[in-house]
């Protein structure tokens, strides 16, 4: 999904980094911006209202949104925690880091910003011990699905929640402590 134009689609040189509060501006940024985009092709994915500063700034000033940086602008964000239990309930006592709402500038899209945001989410899952890096996806969305496919992440199960069937995807992390 997803500034910085980057028609060539060449990797850019990026810092990726715990968003601080103060810049809980710029992750509400991103993520309307891409919720705006997918909404204009008639594929919404969140809402408008969950994505204001007010909304992400408790969860930027608790550490779990991240920002991707291309020199001087934020290119990119994703939310790391560490449970689920609207979308997997029965896995509260696995040791997990779960992925939501990853996206990408539009104008950075192509240069490798969401790939960037899923190898530090993976080494972050590394470095706390997981034994996973698990996130869920709408079942429809066949091209995101793909995405995290080609990246590595193993198709887990389906699960319903309030009407909503989403296709729950992991990655088995290469140093957990089990």
């Amino acid at each position: 999904m997803g500034g910085i134009a980057n028609e060539r689609h060449e990797p850019m040189e990026l810092q990726i980094r715990a968003a601080t509060l103060r810049e809980a501006a710029a992750v509400s940024q991103i993520l309307t911006e891409a919720a705006v985009w997918l909404r204009e092709l008639r594929e919404p994915l969140w809402d408008l209202d969950q994505l204001t500063v007010d909304r992400v700034a408790p969860d930027c000033d608790a550490g779990l949104y991240f920002l991707a940086w291309s020199g001087a602008t934020a290119v990119g964000t994703m939310r790391l925690g560490d449970s689920d239990p609207l979308f997997w309930p029965e896995a509260s006592a696995d040791r997990a880091v779960y992925l939501h709402r990853l996206a990408v500038r539009r104008a950075a899209a192509g240069g490798g910003v969401s790939s960037a945001l899923l190898r530090h989410a993976a080494r972050i899952a590394d470095v706390r011990g997981a034994r996973y890096l698990r996130l869920d996806v709408e079942a429809g969305r066949s091209k995101l699905r793909e995405v995290y496919e080609r990246f590595g992440f193993e198709f887990h199960s389906d699960h319903a929640v309030g009407g909503v069937r989403v296709a729950r995807y992991q990655l088995l992390c290469t140093n957990p402590l089990r």
